[in-house]
């Protein structure tokens, strides 16, 4: 659902520009309290592996394909806040990089793949995983419902905003049922890959999963008096902490590679269909209001190189570019936000630190 320019006028244009500036501001803040030393490599190559994904699109009848937006995924993986960073990273790479989505639409599509998609999936997510047992198999369950909900939502949040200020005269009620239907069909695939991916890393680190923190359950003792008492696990002197005691490298080189894999080689077996975004506008007459995107004079405009002839090969190279751009763009964004986070903590403890001593000084 990558929207070009031409299809809103100026004032929603700069309007939705202004809630996502506000969204991504929010989001460092809260992507702080997200991201640690062990999740702040992983959100980097969440950002790398929906921007690899999103290369992929997959039938879903009619003429039409779909691919990932990704914002469940990300949420769940991640965190919201994370997600909505990672999402604003990706559509920054893809409207800059290969002209996909447009630049005066850059807010619109932050509004709906980032904000919109985030700001549904991911409470649905705590309320569907809360709901059912404490599982990890729940955990993939409420995943795949955030997901496959809030793509439809997103098309209705597009369809109120092309009431608003949509260029093309078409009637609301019809780009509504159009575009809630067939994006309807595309959250399905959205939930299966989204399950998919969240089932994987769930078997391989759960710890490192967000929106499985529930699942682990503290250490609970049974006093002489039959009371429960829930008691931190103790380390070794010197030890390190028991959550950061497993490396993260095989799950990050084996995302990488998945990552690589799916940009510079699945990708070339993409559906060549139209997106649900470009069948409905094609349908109804609304792509004739599409501009060409500043960008589209760049090397690697509709991810192909220039200058390589080679079909597969120019594929193969654009999507490594992105998939690096992506990655280096988004690792510097949340090692900033990690590093900002660690030192408001410190400054926290600084502070608690000096109560605590001002207080013992009073008893005495």
């Amino acid at each position: 659902m990558h929207v070009p320019d031409g299809f809103f006028n100026a004032p929603v244009s700069v309007g939705a520009g202004a809630v996502a500036a506000a969204a991504v501001a929010v989001s460092l803040r809260g992507a702080r309290r997200e991201l640690d030393e062990r999740r702040a490599p992983l959100a980097g190559l969440v950002a790398a592996f929906i921007f690899a994904v999103q290369m992929i699109n997959f039938p879903v009848g009619a003429g039409t394909s779909g691919h990932l937006m990704g914002g469940a995924l990300a949420a769940v993986l991640v965190g919201p806040y994370t997600a909505v960073l990672c999402l604003s990273v990706v559509l920054l790479m893809q409207a800059l990089m290969f002209a996909d989505g447009g630049v005066t639409a850059l807010g619109v599509n932050i509004t709906l793949l980032g904000l919109v998609a985030v700001g549904v999936a991911y409470p649905l997510f705590r309320l569907v995983a809360k709901v059912l047992p404490r599982r990890r198999s729940a955990v993939t369950a409420a995943a795949f419902t955030a997901a496959f909900v809030s793509v439809p939502v997103a098309a209705m949040v597009f369809t109120l905003l092309f009431a608003l200020g949509g260029t093309a005269d078409i009637d609301t009620g019809t780009v509504f049922a159009a575009m809630t239907g067939v994006h309807a069909a595309i959250g399905v695939g959205e939930g299966m890959i989204t399950a998919l991916t969240v089932s994987a890393v769930l078997a391989v680190r759960p710890d490192l999963v967000y929106g499985a923190r529930d699942l682990r359950a503290p250490l609970v003792l049974r006093t002489p008096s039959g009371e429960q008492t829930a008691q931190p696990t103790p380390a070794a002197p010197g030890a390190p902490a028991r959550s950061g005691a497993r490396s993260g490298r095989p799950l990050w080189l084996g995302g990488l590679a998945a990552t690589v894999v799916c940009a510079c080689f699945v990708s070339f077996y993409a559906s060549s269909e139209l997106d649900g975004l470009e069948r409905v506008a094609t349908d109804h007459g609304i792509i004739q209001q599409a501009e060409d995107s500043a960008t589209a004079d760049a090397p690697t405009a509709d991810y192909g190189v220039e200058g390589v002839d080679n079909e597969r090969l120019s594929g193969g190279l654009a999507g490594l570019l992105g998939v690096s751009a992506t990655l280096a763009v988004g690792a510097g964004v949340f090692f900033l936000a990690r590093r900002r986070g660690a030192g408001e903590e410190e400054q926290r403890d600084a502070g608690r630190a000096d109560s605590a001593g001002h207080a013992d000084r009073e008893k005495v």
